[in-house]
């Protein structure tokens, strides 16, 4: 009992608590924007990432209501400020507000998008931007303030060499913007503020701490510093390990700080471990005692992990002196960027600025770029650069190909999710032709890894209307796709749709000789291909009314692939012809084609083969056939007289035999006798089986039926009226009075008693019978004649039955009569 207590409390325990974490996390995500503005215009989905000073905002998926538009909601939670004082919780407020201001009014391809604007309520700071997958902190598995379990996009998560190249130069291009454009310093630039979003770029974020132009506008640009404050809350400073020297030790900023911040970054993602150069967990006293140690010799052995085409500029970049740090507009240019991943990337984010002309250069090679390019970014980061280029349908022929490759390398699901619904609209386009020329050439691709649904909604209608095509390339490509997916199609499209544009093909020559020969050919041989899922009917009603009515002129292979389907339709199991089929119709076409010219003898064999075979089959079957209509014909006349036989019999018993009906029994051994001599051979028609199988029936319900025995039948015969019997009957009732009046002891038998009354006067013993005689003492006396003499004249007899046919019939005795008293009885 204890051990099922426990599996109770167990299995109690655990539902509570998977009750209790779910209803949690609903009413979590239910509660995150709690009162406000931005609940008005998006839905949160799911909390996916987090990011900003010590990962405080909580990032959320979400969707723009009005428009669907995938969007990212950044939440910071107010409840997060309970353990701190009045003043620090202004000051954090304060801060993340400044940042948030600062990144709404910046509008640049290297800076995180802003697309509503923080929004604040009583338990909340909130903003909307473009779509992201997590921080960089997340991604070097910084999981602080993430949800548990982890995201699935997290799980897992390396970023390819190709995407730390790319996300450098991204980030060198966004401050040369900050720094140039803008004239403002970000001061905090580390993997808590830069921002992927769900293309894979590299966004600048967290303008906590910029810091602005202080000078005039034509001056040379300066901006002030603050001092870092160890009382303050952490998030209300830097990070202090991506912090310059000059910052720290001399209380100044410039451009060149944020270039060390980089530089620290780009170490720290070439290390193998993704550490800084060094640790201070906020300690100001042991960060200057690093920055005062830190020289280029002490750095020079930690760089060795770093590419050795970068490792020269991040010594530069780490330099002690800002003057002798390269600036951002030389850092985007370093041989480290021209690698063809990197290029491919790049043309790919400035594209938009090219004409046709350009582009099209551009992605004729761009496929074999996308080789040296990992699948994560070909998936997220080329692919939505091509989508925009489907809305140009001149365009749409030369970025096909990068697409199917990107097809190639994607799983079934991958495929169906990022890849099909923006190709679905290019399948029912058929102009510029080159792009339904394209897809037929990747035919198999599409038909592997497109649902079935999805054939048969759009790829089925390509392919008609490339059959229609007046390209005969087209038409050859979408021939050899068909067979793939003859299963998926309805029978109707078929028989409606494809076999007539099919017969348009073959037929084509006749009037008009322009078609070319081969796609006639690979027409004909289409039709084998799928003549094994075309039904009987089909066949007979469709398919062989094209291959006599095709005009060969006399080309050995048109009339070599019409040979093939034929032989098809006598050797394959499922379609093999009939003999009647062969007979009137393949027959009468392959005979003429005996005399032509232009075969070679390998062809003339193969064709002589075929018909020698069909005419074989022919004759083999139909003489069977008559064989067996001999027999039934042999066995139904013997049936017939065995029929007229008993017949016969019967009506001889019921001639010979008075009220006898006899009808001869068939012995068993003749009725399985027939049957066995009614065996059914192959090559029968369906006429012929028939009948085999009502014969046998006929034979099964006489075999099947009770014997039947001879009854004697007792004919009714009218009662005849003798004057004796009603003599005796008179003569009877007379006696029954006179003896129930002497009180004699009689005895009679009752009709419906089985008991006997006796009657003992003397007398004699006397039976009348059945047959209207009266015996006494042996003596016969017709009851017909009156008149009549006795031999003896005194007798005595011990018992008279008398056993007459009366109304009561009724059977009386009467014992120890003499024989005058009979005498007298009779009188």
């Amino acid at each position: 009992m204890d051990v099922f207590a426990k599996l109770r409390n167990t299995v109690s325990n655990t539902i509570s608590t998977t009750v209790q974490n779910t209803a949690y996390g609903l009413s979590q995500l239910s509660n995150v924007l709690p009162g406000n503005p931005v609940t008005r215009e998006f839905e949160v989905i799911a909390h996916i990432a987090s990011a900003g000073p010590a990962l405080v905002w909580k990032i959320y998926s979400g969707y723009k209501k009005s428009t669907k538009q995938e969007v990212a909601i950044f939440v910071f939670e107010k409840r997060i400020l309970d353990k701190f004082s009045r003043n620090d919780k202004e000051l954090i407020l304060e801060t993340l507000k400044r940042g948030v201001a600062q990144l709404t009014k910046l509008h640049h391809p290297q800076v995180l998008t802003v697309q509503h604007p923080l929004e604040e309520s009583r338990d909340s700071l909130a903003f909307a931007t473009e779509p992201v997958l997590a921080s960089l902190a997340n991604v070097l598995k910084n999981h602080d303030n993430l949800p548990q379990p982890l995201p699935v996009a997290l799980k897992d998560y390396k970023l390819h060499y190709v995407e730390i190249k790319y996300g450098l130069l991204q980030l060198g291009e966004g401050l040369a913007f900050l720094h140039g454009n803008v004239k403002l310093l970000h001061r905090n630039l580390c993997p808590e503020s830069i921002v992927i979003n769900s293309h894979g770029a590299w966004k600048i974020f967290g303008f906590d701490f910029c810091a602005l132009n202080q000078s005039a506008e034509g001056k040379q640009p300066q901006w002030s510093y603050t001092e870092y404050d160890m009382s303050a809350p952490i998030m209300t400073q830097p990070n202090l390990d991506y912090q310059a020297p000059e910052c720290i030790l001399a209380s100044s900023v410039g451009t060149g700080s944020d270039i060390f911040s980089l530089g620290v970054l780009a170490y720290i993602l070439h290390s193998p471990m993704n550490v800084s150069l060094h640790e201070s967990n906020n300690d100001l006293l042991k960060c200057k005692h690093f920055l005062e140690n830190f020289t280029s010799s002490a750095i020079t052995a930690k760089l060795l992990s770093i590419p050795e085409n970068l490792r020269d500029t991040v010594k530069l970049m780490l330099n002690h002196n800002p003057e002798l740090r390269p600036d951002a507009h030389q850092f985007v240019k370093i041989e480290y960027f021209m690698g063809i991943g990197v290029k491919t990337l790049n043309y790919l984010d400035k594209i938009f600025q090219w004409d046709n002309l350009q582009k099209s250069q551009f992605y004729k090679g761009l496929p074999q770029h996308l080789k040296q390019l990992p699948h994560r970014v070909i998936l997220h980061r080329v692919l939505p650069a091509l989508y925009k280029e489907l809305f140009n349908p001149p365009m749409i022929p030369f970025v096909l190909p990068s697409i199917i490759y990107a097809m190639e390398t994607s799983s079934v699901e991958e495929f169906r999710e990022y890849i099909l619904p923006n190709i679905k609209p290019v399948l029912t386009l058929d102009d510029p032709p080159q792009i339904s020329l394209v897809l037929m050439q990747h035919a198999d691709l599409l038909l592997k890894l497109c649902t079935a649904e999805v054939i048969k909604t759009d790829i089925v209608p390509m392919l008609l209307r490339a059959l229609e095509s007046e390209w005969e390339h087209l038409q050859v490509l979408c021939l050899s796709a068909l067979p793939d997916i003859i299963t998926m199609i309805e029978e109707p499209v078929i028989k409606n749709a494809i076999l007539p544009k099919m017969k348009k093909i073959c037929l084509y020559g006749k009037g008009n000789s322009s078609k070319s020969l081969g796609v006639r050919v690979n027409c004909l041989l289409c039709l084998a291909r799928m003549l094994p899922n075309f039904d009987r009917w089909l066949i007979l009603d469709q398919v062989l009314p094209i291959l006599q009515e095709i005009p060969h002129s006399g080309e050995p292979a048109i009339l070599m692939a019409i040979i093939g389907i034929y032989r098809m339709l006598l050797n394959h199991g499922k379609l093999q012809a009939s003999k009647e089929i062969l007979a009137r119709k393949i027959i009468p076409f392959l005979l003429p084609l005996c005399v032509e010219p232009n075969f070679s003898l390998a062809q003339y064999e193969v064709l002589s083969n075929l018909v020698h075979e069909m005419i074989s089959r022919v004759t083999t079957e139909h003489k069977v056939c008559l064989k067996q209509v001999d027999a039934m014909r042999h066995e139904t006349q013997q049936l017939d007289q065995e029929l007229s036989q008993t017949s016969n019999m019967y009506n001889k018993v019921n001639t010979s035999i008075d009220g006898v009906n006899i009808i001869p029994i068939v012995p068993a051994s003749n009725a399985n006798t027939n049957l066995k001599s009614l065996q059914i051979e192959n090559g029968l028609t369906m006429e012929d089986k028939l009948r085999l199988i009502q014969q046998q029936e006929v034979h099964q319900r006489l075999q099947s039926q009770a014997p039947l025995t001879p009854t004697i039948v007792q004919p009714i015969k009218p009662p005849v009226k003798d004057l004796t019997e009603t003599l005796l009957k008179s003569n009877l009732n007379q006696l029954n009075l006179s003896m129930s009046s002497s009180k004699s002891d009689c005895t009679w038998k009752s009709p419906n008693s089985n008991q006997y009354q006796y009657v003992s006067p003397p007398g004699l013993n006397m039976r009348l019978n059945q047959k209207g005689y009266t015996c006494v003492s042996n003596t016969v006396i017709p009851q017909n004649n009156i008149n009549y003499s006795m031999n003896q004249g005194n007798f005595a007899v011990n018992q008279l039955e008398y056993n007459s046919n009366l109304n009561s019939s009724s059977n009386q005795k009467i014992e120890k009569l003499p024989s005058c008293d009979v005498m007298d009885l009779l009188d």
